[in-house]
């Protein structure tokens, strides 16, 4: 199961074979939501975009892989307001001129994504079962939540 779930992915730095991690975090820099998806699923994925954002409301900043305007309509009903960089294909429906200086905060998310890869050890190229898999990752995500300091909005520059 555990391999044959597994998929080749591609992302700005390469092709590699395995598991996407996806987290929502708030403005603290506090984990709301995680799943774990094969790396072959798009991050615009429809499936993956609602469970992602469920039961969530406000502002989301994210970057320009998660566009899908099949979807605004339906996020702008649920009380949910996507702030992203635009394509250069795209006419600028999504961001509104008060929230372009808080797109350049998107580097909290990074930030996020950088401390769990070196200092809580997320990254991992030998797994020899899903059990194996789930426990380092989710290990990784309880490491960060006891962080003392966290990657926040309000302290980045």
């Amino acid at each position: 199961m555990f391999a044959s779930n597994a998929r080749r992915g591609k992302t700005s730095t390469g092709w590699f074979f395995g598991f996407k991690l996806f987290i929502v975090i708030n403005a603290y820099g506090e984990l709301i939501r995680t799943f774990i998806t094969p790396a072959n699923q798009a991050d615009n994925n429809v499936k993956t975009i609602r469970r992602l954002f469920k039961g969530l409301t406000g502002f989301i900043y994210a970057d320009k892989g998660f566009i899908n305007q099949n979807m605004v309509a339906e996020f702008i009903n649920k009380g949910l307001r996507i702030v992203t960089g635009i394509r250069t294909n795209m006419k600028n429906k999504l961001v509104e001129m008060n929230h372009k200086p808080l797109l350049k905060k998107r580097g909290v998310i990074e930030s996020v994504n950088d401390i769990l890869k070196t200092v809580c050890d997320i990254e991992h190229t030998r797994h020899r079962s899903p059990v194996n898999m789930l426990v380092n990752t989710y290990a990784a995500l309880v490491a960060y939540t006891w962080l003392e300091r966290k990657p926040n909005i309000f302290t980045f520059r």
